[in-house]
């Protein structure tokens, strides 16, 4: 605790003392972070700075402390009162005491390295044609120190189903979270009116940029039609061409039209297990 000789004679809170505060909550939050090497890259602020502000020797400008704030879902009051203090908002859902250790910052620190953000071309076999395969593009970005998933269903896919296909349906949007072996996601349709659960793990080839795994949807079980099914994730980056070639051919494909390394790695004609 800070001492009260800091304070002066009307109470108020000295420099010194706010740099004191700052740097104990900014120690406290960075702590759930395994290299704070890494964390200053994903924040984009310098290491010796960064060094300074926990040692309570300086605090960061307004635009830089807004960053810090956006990145770990706080707010300024990091300067002014411990941040067991401040009441969590609506980005620490997760890290609810009943939840925490299970579902918190241990969880949802998905690093660069682990999935890095940018566009990825996915590829599974279709829930509903199972001559078809879906092909489609995600978006992965990060956001106070959680990392999100955004893409659109096929429109062939929600007509087949007698859903509508403007935009507004077709969107999707998930939170990743890292796991032992890979990284998952919990994906959902606007409104939670369906959800599906998503397993990584990063294939050993190329230059690195493929993921394997399964993604499983919600539906009851006497629905026609398979609940799991093998997904492969093949990162594009930010990289337009690719990006737009991709968006052109989204949507159902046929057999031959998926790319060859997504056909192995989907392993067409073996059973899901």
């Amino acid at each position: 605790m800070v001492s009260q000789s800091l304070r002066s004679d009307q109470n108020e809170l000295k420099p010194v003392e706010i740099r004191s505060i700052f740097g104990a909550n900014l120690r406290q939050l960075s702590s759930a972070y395994p290299s704070i090497a890494g964390l200053c890259r994903e924040l984009g602020i310098n290491r010796t700075q960064y060094n300074r502000y926990l040692s309570g020797e300086s605090f960061p400008r307004p635009d830089v402390l807004h960053r810090i704030c956006q990145f770990f879902g706080t707010d300024a009051r990091i300067l002014l009162e411990p941040v067991d203090q401040i009441r969590p908002g609506s980005t620490d859902l997760l890290n609810h005491p009943v939840i925490s250790e299970y579902l918190g910052k241990s969880a949802t620190l998905v690093d660069e390295q682990m999935f890095p953000s940018g566009f990825y071309r996915f590829t599974r076999v279709s829930f509903i044609d199972n001559d078809k395969a879906v092909m489609g593009l995600v978006y992965i970005s990060r956001a106070d120190g959680l990392t999100f998933l955004r893409g659109f269903e096929a429109r062939e896919a929600m007509r087949q189903q007698g859903l509508p296909d403007d935009p507004q349906t077709r969107e999707f949007r998930g939170l990743m979270l890292a796991q032992e072996q890979g990284v998952a996601a919990l994906v959902a349709r606007r409104g939670s009116v369906t959800c599906s659960f998503n397993f990584l793990a990063r294939v050993a080839a190329f230059d690195n940029n493929f993921w394997e795994g399964y993604t499983t949807r919600t539906i009851r079980e006497a629905v026609s039609g398979p609940r799991a099914a093998r997904v492969v994730y093949e990162h594009l980056g930010r990289n337009p061409k690719q990006v737009m070639a991709c968006a052109r051919k989204a949507g159902l494909i046929s057999d031959d039209q998926i790319p060859p390394f997504h056909r192995r790695l989907l392993r067409i004609g073996e059973t899901f297990r």
